[in-house]
Order: structure tokens, then C-alpha cells, then sequence
């Protein structure tokens, strides 16, 4: 650990969390938006389903940890809900199973503190024209529906927030094409901003106290400092702690 301590939002999933910082990714935005306000870490596996997922649960969310999760954002079933092989290998999970493991992901995870959120994250779209080319595996946008749907109810059921990213993603007239990179399955910069925006959303709309939207959380160090930048009529310092104006997307 390195101090001072901050909230800590885990990221929890198959590939879309382990990839989540790569060229522009969703975890990357996250994180900056969140500098010097939350620590925003990943615990991604490429190719796992919510079986696999349950195996390690309390390896990665131990719940004598001395410091549990302000937020989880949780992302499994995309792999899940390819469909089933032959020889009974693969990441197929049936649809009851995948709402029961994500039934018990959602209640282990309220259950580490009174202070955990958690947020679920549905199956994306895909694009099924790139996806027939690049992959073996049975992947359809009806099975992502299927899926994404399900989840969302079991959602309602447990009051856990929850993001249909099926349906978010599609709202963009061109996402087949702009939202995926060349495997149709993985999400492009374009798509990862779509996803960010959904969460950004989901935590300023949440009743939560204390509330974990950027805006409202706590900058680390922000006092004024007479080694700040000198001001152009060299009377005042210029403090830069909430500076934004790099961000290319002015962030709600």
C-alpha cells in the first residue's frame, strides 16, 4: 500500500475489464477522471466466465481485508453466453446458471462492507459479420439480448445498479463498426467512452452516501500553495488541483 489511503473502486470481469486500460479503454478514462480522488484498480481475465469467476471470488475480495471497495464494477457474460460446444468444453454457461452465479457475485459483494456499491455491466453488442470471421465460438447479438435482459432483472431483484450496455451501445448509429476493434467482440476507444458515460451516470444518479460521483469526492492535496504557477499579475498563485481542460470529453 502506498498512502494516503484512498476510496477504492475494483474493476471485476473477463477481457472488456483486463483490456479496460488499453488504447483509450473505459478503466483508463475512469482512472482519469478519477486522479487524486480514487484508486481505480483491475481484476480482469481474458476468456472467463461467471464459474470461474465464483471460484476465485473471495481470493480477490477477501472479507478480513483491512480496506474493502468503495464501488465494484462488475462485468461478466459475454463469454458466458456464447453458445454451448460439442465436446461440452468452453466457456458456455446456460442462462439459469449465469442469473444464479451472478446472484451470489451480487450478494457477496454488498456483503463485504456497509459502504460497497456495486455496479452490474450487461453483455455488449457485437458485430456478428466480424465476430463469424475471427472466431470459432457461437456469438449472436440474440444471445447477448438474452443474456443482458436477464441480468438486468435479476438486478431490479437484488437493488443492485445496473448498465445494459446491449442497449446503450446500439443507441449510436454506426456501432457496429465504430464501437469494436477488428475482432467485433472488443471494445474500440469509441466504445469505451459509451461505456464510461453509462457509469459516470449510474454514480450521479445513485442515492449513495457518501456519494462517489468526481464532482462531489475530495481532491488530494488541493490546498492553495505558494508553489503553484505564478499568475500573469504576479499577485496570485494559480492552483491546478481540479484542472480539466486537457480532457478531450468535458466529463458529467
Amino acid at each position: 500500500m502506498v498512502g494516503p489511503v484512498r476510496p477504492l473502486f475494483v474493476l471485476f470481469g473477463s477481457s472488456i475489464v483486463q483490456i479496460s486500460f488499453c488504447n483509450g479503454g473505459w478503466g483508463a478514462i475512469l482512472s482519469e477522471i478519477y486522479a487524486r480522488k480514487a484508486d481505480i484498480i483491475t481484476r480482469g481475465y481474458f476468456g472467463w466466465n461467471s464459474r470461474r469467476a465464483l471460484q476465485i471470488l473471495d481470493q480477490v475480495f477477501p472479507k478480513e481485508a483491512e480496506i474493502q471497495p468503495s464501488l465494484v464494477i462488475v462485468y461478466f457474460g459475454g463469454n458466458d453466453s456464447t453458445g454451448p460446444h460439442s465436446s461440452g468444453r468452453g466457456p458456455h454457461v446456460p442462462l439459469p446458471e449465469y442469473i444464479e452465479n451472478m446472484k451470489k457475485i451480487g450478494t457477496y459483494l454488498k456483503s463485504l462492507s456497509d459502504k460497497t456499491r456495486v455496479i452490474f455491466l450487461t453483455c455488449p453488442p457485437i458485430n456478428e459479420a466480424k465476430v463469424r470471421v475471427n472466431s470459432e465460438l457461437v456469438r449472436t447479438n440474440e444471445l447477448c439480448r438474452t443474456y443482458s435482459a436477464a441480468l438486468m432483472e435479476l438486478c431490479k431483484e437484488l437493488g443492485i445498479n445496473a448498465i445494459d450496455l446491449c442497449t446503450a451501445i446500439q443507441k449510436r448509429e454506426d456501432w457496429q463498426d465504430a464501437c469494436f476493434i477488428e475482432d467485433g467482440v472488443h471494445l474500440s476507444a469509441e466504445g469505451s467512452k459509451i461505456v464510461a458515460e453509462e457509469i459516470l451516470k449510474v454514480i450521479k444518479e445513485a442515492e449513495w452516501e457518501p456519494s462517489l460521483h468526481w464532482k462531489s469526492m475530495a481532491t488530494e492535496y488541493s490546498e492553495d500553495s505558494p508553489y503553484d504557477l505564478v499568475a500573469a499579475d504576479g499577485e496570485r498563485t494559480l492552483n491546478p488541483s481540479e484542472w480539466a481542460y486537457h480532457r478531450e470529453i468535458q466529463w458529467e
